[in-house]
This record gives structure tokens, C-alpha cells and sequence, in this order.
């Protein structure tokens, strides 16, 4: 604890460190994040970090564990109320943006490589990666289905990857440019997608009229 923590509830202690760590895991990965620099910055001591969390991986557990569960709710909220159009998909992302506003490195610490293979905290962050990879097969399956033509299973998983990869990609793009809010990404997103379906009908329009 410091004077800067003093009297400050466990609970909101806690936010904070895990807060803390999410940006220092965020900026420099598992391998090279430091509890004394995740302490420093919380304004706590390291003890105190390993008195609330027990160790570096345990923390990073915690982080993970926290984003996937974030990250999924408001995704699951999406699909059970949108329909399988690729409205859905830009919905979905708004979603996404909405979730990491406030911590756009919640996103980040699901995809480290860093940490190492068969760990606890790599198992706790493939967890939440299943989870939101099992959502995006879902919504993916969705679209797919309301579409006309047969739908291949094959198709639909490498489409969910490829779903995966974008939402990466932006959000790699959006800690470029912190200036951007989350509405500002959704805005976005929603432009993308436009003119990405623009471009497949253009596409099919000009097969369709060639002889």
C-alpha cells in the first residue's frame, strides 16, 4: 500500500492493480511485464501486488479472465438479439469497441505469445480465446445460413479465423491512434463493412453480366 492507496477499499485497490497490469502487459507482453512495475504503476507495493494476487501468473490469470469475460458478455448480448445479416457482424464490433474503451490492452493480452506453452496462464487465456472464436463460429454460421447456396463447415471456420484476425487488426490500429474513441471505431466499422458488401455486389453484378 501507499499514501497514494491509503484507505482506498481492497475492491477498488484490486481494479486498480489488475488496471495497472493490463497496460503494463499490454505494452510489454507477459515475458518482459515486471510485478514491480505493475505495482509502481498502481500506486501500491509489490507485496502488496503478491498479497492480492500471489504471483505474476496469477495476475495475468486474473487480467485474462476478466477481458474474456467482458469481451464475451457483451458479444453474447449481440447475437441473441441481432439478425443474421452482416449488420450483425458491424454490431458485434461496435460491441468489441465498447468493451476495450477503457482498456483497449484487454483485447491484446488474449493474443500473447509470450507466455509460455502449457502454463496455467496460457490455458486461462486459450479459455477465453475458445470462447470468443466458439462466438465467432456462431455468428459466422449465422450469416452463412441466411445466405443462399449450401454452407460448407470448412468455409465457416475459416471465416471465423479471418473474423479473429480483423478484430485484431483493428484493434492493433486503434493503439496507434488513442486519440480515437470507441464510437469513432464503431463509425468505422461500420463504414468497412459498407463498403466491403458495396464491392461483392458490384463484384457478382459484373459476373452476372458477363457472357
Amino acid at each position: 500500500m501507499s499514501r497514494g492507496t491509503r484507505g482506498m477499499p481492497r475492491a477498488q485497490r484490486e481494479t486498480r492493480i489488475l488496471d495497472a497490469a493490463v497496460e503494463e502487459f499490454g505494452r510489454s507482453a507477459y515475458a518482459g511485464a515486471t510485478v514491480l512495475s505493475i505495482a509502481s504503476a498502481a500506486d501500491v507495493s509489490k507485496p502488496l501486488v503478491l498479497q492480492y494476487f500471489g504471483s505474476k501468473e496469477d495476475l495475468f490469470i486474473a487480467c485474462v479472465t476478466r477481458a474474456g469475460t467482458n469481451l464475451s458478455a457483451r458479444i453474447d448480448a449481440v447475437l441473441a438479439a441481432g439478425e443474421p445479416t452482416l449488420t450483425l457482424a458491424a454490431d458485434t464490433l461496435a460491441a468489441i469497441f465498447i468493451a476495450l474503451e477503457n482498456r483497449p490492452h484487454d483485447w491484446t493480452i488474449l493474443h500473447d505469445r509470450t507466455v509460455d506453452r502449457g502454463s496455467a496462464a496460457h490455458l486461462a487465456a486459450r479459455v477465453q480465446r475458445n470462447v470468443i472464436s466458439a462466438q465467432a463460429g456462431r455468428g459466422v454460421l449465422a450469416l452463412m445460413a441466411a445466405a443462399p447456396g449450401p454452407v460448407e463447415v470448412d468455409d465457416a471456420a475459416v471465416l471465423s479465423e479471418i473474423w479473429i484476425g480483423i478484430v485484431t487488426s483493428m484493434v492493433q490500429w486503434w493503439l496507434r491512434h488513442p486519440d480515437q474513441t470507441a464510437t469513432q471505431m464503431t463509425d468505422r466499422s461500420y463504414r468497412i463493412i459498407q463498403t466491403v458488401t458495396r464491392l461483392a455486389a458490384a463484384s457478382n453484378a459484373s459476373r452476372t453480366r458477363t457472357p
